[in-house]
Parts: structure tokens; C-alpha cells; sequence
């Protein structure tokens, strides 16, 4: 239970932080310089329908060796997925897609695999929202 208050902590901080910094943050603007120091750009926009009225977090980090190919699998929910550093060739849905560093991308909790295509390791974080038991 801690792990998931943490988790959910986390998450309401990240989201929060935009309203704490300046106002016009939350504008409907992709992007935009707020400041001379500070610009927001939105890297993801997804509609969740929601299959009740909680629903259990998860931040994973996943780091991947030179090489390394997950056997096919599925996550226990969906969500956003954010490539720290590397290059990381997808199949999901039958469609195939390649991330790099920086690059965010929807997963949609289907049956897929992951493999590391570039020259060093390559780290994942999975936000994955999943149904409370």
C-alpha cells in the first residue's frame, strides 16, 4: 500500500507542478515560453476511459542491454511510456515503431515486444495505469 500512495504521491507532484509554477502554464498551448527560462512542451495527449472510479498507478524503469529483446508479452495496464536514453524498436498491435531518446509513445497494453536497437543501453519508464483489485 505505501508503494502505491507513493506512487500516486508522485504522480499528483508531477502533475501539479505546472499549476504551481506560473498560471499560464495551463494553457491549452502546445508550446509555449512562459519565461525567458522556462517552456513547456506537451509530449502526449491521450483520452483513458476509465473502467471504474479508481484506478492503481505504476512507474516502472526498465533498463534494456545492447541487444536485449523482450519475449512477447502484455502489461497488466496501459499507459505512457518515456525513452530516457537509447533506441528502442516496438511491435504492438502489428505495427512496428521506433523511440529514442526523449521520445514518448502510447502503449496500449496489447500484446507486444520491446528490443534495444541501438549501440548502448537503453532505459524505459512505463507509467501504467491498471484496474484496483
Amino acid at each position: 500500500m505505501f508503494k502505491t500512495l507513493k506512487s500516486v504521491s508522485v504522480i499528483l507532484v508531477v502533475l501539479a507542478i505546472p499549476l504551481l509554477i506560473n498560471a499560464p502554464l495551463v494553457s491549452a498551448q502546445n508550446n509555449t515560453t512562459v519565461n525567458k527560462t522556462l517552456s513547456k512542451t506537451l509530449l502526449l495527449e491521450q483520452a483513458v476511459e476509465l473502467t471504474s472510479s479508481t484506478v492503481n498507478t505504476k512507474t516502472i524503469r526498465v533498463n534494456f542491454p545492447v541487444g536485449f529483446k523482450t519475449p512477447w508479452h502484455t502489461h497488466e495496464g496501459s499507459g505512457p511510456r518515456y525513452v530516457v536514453k537509447g533506441k528502442l524498436q516496438v511491435v504492438e498491435d502489428g505495427k512496428t515503431n521506433t523511440y529514442s531518446s526523449g521520445d514518448v509513445f502510447w502503449e496500449t497494453g496489447s500484446l507486444m515486444s520491446v528490443e534495444n536497437i541501438g549501440k548502448d543501453t537503453a532505459e524505459l519508464i512505463i507509467f501504467e495505469l491498471t484496474p484496483t483489485h
